[in-house]
């Protein structure tokens, strides 16, 4: 992984990010909208108009809640690096499944504050893409396999109404499919977008990647960033609770 220079729209020379980079650019940038959407919402001086932009007016809260949508096409992005690159598939799958279930819990408080929610986690969502990345690689010479195991995923994500969606599923999937070919990637990925647009911004530091791994190494460090999902949630839960009781 770390000798493979990505394609990209870029100049080599901007091409400054690594693997980790990415990792801590989606983290923050998901911490940032879950703490608008769980905090900045119940506190009304956030929710004030700040300017207006085209007839929209932006408060902190909309500022902050659109500055997290590219946090998704990032996890995804590093999903597909993921896939490729793992040593263990088998065991990266596991893993995901693992932590969408240990999620689940703190997903539901939430959005509700009680033990169920009608949607399930993002990790669902990634967890189906990983697998139809794999179909996609395992049936490759059995196209009708490959038709009827994307179907029945898509069917699933569409059942299990995990977040994002079956769109979120999709996006995946063309992600993987336009893995080699970046500019196609961001732009059937931005107009894919189009229900969420302010996501395509992510594709900048998506094609800023220079395919090394970066400073987050090891198991634990790796483990480390699965846990922080869950892990903040449950942090900014028992905040809302103590401080907008």
């Amino acid at each position: 992984m770390e000798n493979r220079l990505p394609d990209s729209f870029l100049p080599e020379k901007m091409r400054v990010l690594s693997g980790s980079a990415l990792k801590m650019i989606a983290i923050i940038t998901m911490l940032i909208d879950h703490s608008a959407l769980m905090l900045l919402s119940r506190y009304d001086p956030a929710t004030l108009p700040l300017f207006s932009l085209n007839g929209t007016a932006y408060s902190l809260y909309r500022i902050c809640r659109d500055i997290g949508r590219v946090a998704f096409p990032i996890f995804c992005f590093l999903l597909i690096e993921g896939f490729l690159h793992t040593r263990n598939r088998l065991k990266y799958g596991r893993n995901l499944l693992l932590f969408a279930l240990i999620s689940e819990i703190p997903w539901n408080f939430m959005h509700t504050n009680t033990w169920t929610f009608e949607k399930q986690n993002v990790f669902f969502t990634l967890f189906l893409g990983y697998l139809a990345c794999w179909a996609i690689e395992y049936f490759w010479e059995k196209q009708v396999m490959i038709l009827i195991s994307l179907l029945a995923l898509l069917y699933l994500s569409i059942i299990l109404n995990a977040d994002y969606g079956w769109r979120g599923f999709i996006f995946i999937i063309i992600l993987y499919v336009l893995r080699t070919d970046k500019p196609a990637q961001a732009i059937v990925g931005s107009c894919w977008l189009y229900f969420e647009w302010k996501a395509c911004f992510a594709f900048i530091s998506i094609n800023m990647y220079n395919g090394k791994r970066g400073f987050i190494r090891g198991k634990w460090m790796k483990y480390l960033f699965y846990l922080f999902y869950p892990i903040h949630i449950t942090i900014l839960v028992i905040l809302r609770n103590c401080l907008f009781p």
